[in-house]
């Protein structure tokens, strides 16, 4: 059982930056896919990014390309989310979540952590 808890988020200006953690426990951190997934007000929990467990593959969302980099470290059973640029539109509760296999279907993952809020004012 893996646990995650994330943090991280608060309240930024247009423009800004900021760099969500999340820290896993309870599993083989090196063995599992990470992903972020993000959720706003009234809409479906949406992909963010994924990162296979050697760090040799990312995936983001097209309309995040650029702004968002996911990394990972094994050696601290670490995921980081460093988000630039930061948009009213990206205002949401960020998820983590781990699962096996490569996807961006949240519904696939199997651990999720309590999320963080990030809220970006315009």
């Amino acid at each position: 059982q893996v646990q995650l808890v994330e943090s991280g988020g608060g309240l930024v200006p247009a423009g800004g930056s900021l760099r969500l953690s999340c820290a896993a426990s309870g599993g083989t951190f090196s063995n599992y896919r990470m992903g972020w997934f993000r959720q706003a007000p009234g809409k479906e929990r949406e992909f963010v990014a994924t990162i296979s467990a050697s760090s040799d593959s990312t995936n983001y969302l097209d309309s995040l390309k650029g702004r968002f980099t996911i990394s990972r470290d094994n050696a601290k059973n670490t995921v980081l989310l460093q988000m630039n640029s930061l948009k009213p539109e990206d205002t949401a509760l960020y998820y983590c979540a781990a699962r096996w296999m490569y996807s961006t279907v949240s519904s696939t993952y199997d651990y999720w952590g309590q999320g963080t809020q990030v809220t970006v004012s315009s």
